[in-house]
């Protein structure tokens, strides 16, 4: 494993670093507020070309390596974490769909529109009754023509008041089920019978906007299927498991930031007349973040580096998903520690990452559900 960091990227990284530290940072307080990203970051970031990280050059892309992706998603981990989703929703379970399993007509007419920014993707699979179960969907698609019809609804899905394009796992067999009977589909935002439902209130990532996804007899053109009918489930497995490497670069990101803000803080912060980075107690705190973002990050980087050379990452996709997001709130706890009570208060970043955080252990599968994929992938391994 090479993971020497050609000098484009490195430059991208010290762009991108830049951006976030001095100019995402600025807007934190105001998207909480307004729960809402503020156009010129976005602008920005359309710019910088961020939005066409995962997709390829000849569609209008960066083209870059998982490597290459996750060490920018890191950078971009340091950011206001709403802003963070907003743009790794997109490069990730947004457009791998598309990116892997897309026509040539479909990467054509889709994604040069998705690199520049323009159009926003999101990824709709969670309904009411399907979210660990991914096998109990409900939503249906029939073939009437040349077009599919979908009817159902979708919950939970990110990105959908401002997405544009969707990719979404419906029922084309319900005898079949997961085992042949569900197909991925790109769905525009425009199509007949399609609407965006309740946009939910959520505990954190103000600014990144989850909401319901409504199919009532929506017309979906027949060129529009993703990969082949009927193998819905297992692209559905394909483009999360890429996500949950990028999501892992992400929490890597956070993790840094909040060693960071914790080491300087506590050299700042004076109690019996010293500062508290002089104690112990303090002092092995900082230690474990540290060791747990380190952790986290070789963890990372070993799977994404699997992922470039092509290698099945079953097992490891889930791993790094899980151990990450579980290292970062290992971390953030430790930081709203270290700052005592100003880590309660809306004042300080702690505060805001301390509950954007918790996110990361339930979004792209659960942990729950990624130990069960792990346990099941080791017991066939070491099959008896």
């Amino acid at each position: 494993m090479d993971f020497s960091i050609p000098d484009e990227i490195r430059d991208m990284k010290r762009t991108l670093r830049n951006f976030v530290d001095n100019e995402v940072e600025k807007y934190s307080q105001q998207i909480e507020e307004e729960d809402k990203i503020p156009q010129y970051l976005i602008d920005k970031a359309k710019e910088m070309g961020l939005f066409g990280m995962s997709i390829p050059e000849e569609y209008g892309g960066l083209g870059l390596s998982m490597v290459e992706r996750c060490l920018l998603l890191e950078e971009l981990g340091r950011a206001n974490m709403s802003f963070t989703t907003y743009i790794g929703a997109h490069t990730g379970i947004g457009t791998t769909g598309i990116v892997e399993l897309g026509s040539e007509e479909i990467k054509q007419k889709y994604l040069p529109a998705m690199a520049s920014g323009e159009k926003l993707g999101a990824f709709a699979l969670t309904e009411p009754d399907a979210g660990s179960d991914a096998t109990n969907i409900k939503t249906t698609a029939v073939l009437k023509g040349d077009k599919w019809i979908l009817n159902g609804r979708k919950h939970f899905i990110t990105n959908a008041p401002e997405a544009d394009i969707f990719t979404v796992i419906a029922v084309t067999d319900r005898e079949k089920g997961a085992r042949g009977g569900f197909t991925a589909f790109v769905v525009e935002k425009d199509f007949p019978g399609f609407s965006i439902g309740t946009i939910e209130k959520k505990m954190g990532l103000r600014g990144s906007h989850t909401a319901e996804v409504i199919f009532e007899d929506c017309e979906v053109p027949v060129e529009n299927v993703l990969g082949e009918v009927g193998r819905g489930y297992a692209s559905a497995l394909k483009i999360l498991s890429k996500g949950r490497v990028a999501l892992a670069a992400r929490c890597v990101g956070a993790c840094d930031k909040l060693v960071e803000l914790s080491a300087r803080y506590a050299q700042q912060r004076i109690q019996f007349g010293k500062p508290i980075a002089s104690f112990q107690a303090i002092q092995w705190m900082l230690a474990e973040m540290a060791t747990d973002t380190e952790a986290a990050r070789a963890l990372t980087y070993r799977v994404a580096w699997m992922v470039d050379q092509g290698l099945p990452v079953i097992k490891e996709g889930p791993m790094v998903k899980l151990f990450a997001s579980e290292a970062l709130g290992r971390v953030v706890d430790k930081a709203v520690q270290i700052h005592g009570g100003m880590g309660y208060m809306k004042d300080f970043p702690v505060e805001r990452f301390y509950r954007d955080a918790r996110i990361t252990r339930i979004y792209e599968g659960t942990n729950e559900i990624q130990r069960m994929i792990i346990a099941n992938r080791l017991l066939k391994e070491f099959e008896i």
